[in-house]
């Protein structure tokens, strides 16, 4: 007896959902992540199996079930018996940090702007090409291009500005001089 359509996706994608959903929710509610994506994508799996490009679905559904968390963990209260006078370095264990990975790369990588993030998970994480990642976002290969190509050169400057401040000192300084020095001319 052949496997229904679900389940041969799933043996296809199983890899990509799992990675897509540790790398964008973190590595304590990945599974979670994944788990939410897989029965969102089996209720609204296409009797007929009618998808242009399955992986696409399944990674925006994954990447909107990641969103999903991180708009819950943000309204979620931390109980502390006393309120500490400054947020503790490292207070989220679920914000994304991988073991052995820079810090500093996961704090550029959190303070890039989601739709950034997304698409610099889904080519880098997901390994999808560019075609896959736009149908994922709704848009075109080109502003995908453009997406991830603005994601690496902020990650690219904010850790040079990390790697060049001293130990203690405010980035304030660097990143100033940084930015003027890598102006992009527009072409006419």
């Amino acid at each position: 007896m052949s496997a229904p359509p679900f389940a041969l996706l799933v043996e296809e994608h199983w890899r990509d959902v799992a990675r897509l959903a540790r790398a964008l929710a973190g590595p304590l509610d990945g599974d979670d992540v994944a788990q939410q994506a897989w029965a969102q994508a089996l209720a609204a799996y296409p009797p007929a199996g009618g998808l242009r490009d399955p992986r696409a679905w399944l990674l925006v559904v994954t990447s909107r079930c990641a969103t999903d968390v991180h708009r819950a963990r943000a309204r979620r209260p931390v109980p502390v018996e006393e309120v500490p006078e400054a947020p503790l370095e490292g207070a989220d264990p679920a914000d994304g940090e991988l073991a052995g990975a820079d810090p500093a790369l996961w704090a550029a990588v959190r303070a890039l702007p989601e739709r950034q993030r997304t698409a610099l998970a889904l080519r880098y994480v997901a390994d999808a090409d560019h075609a896959t990642v736009a149908s994922a976002l709704g848009t075109t290969p080109g502003a995908t291009r453009r997406l991830v190509s603005d994601a690496l050169a902020a990650l690219r400057r904010e850790l040079a500005v990390h790697e060049a401040a001293p130990e203690g000192a405010g980035d304030a300084g660097g990143r100033d001089e940084q930015q003027e020095g890598t102006g992009r001319g527009r072409r006419s």
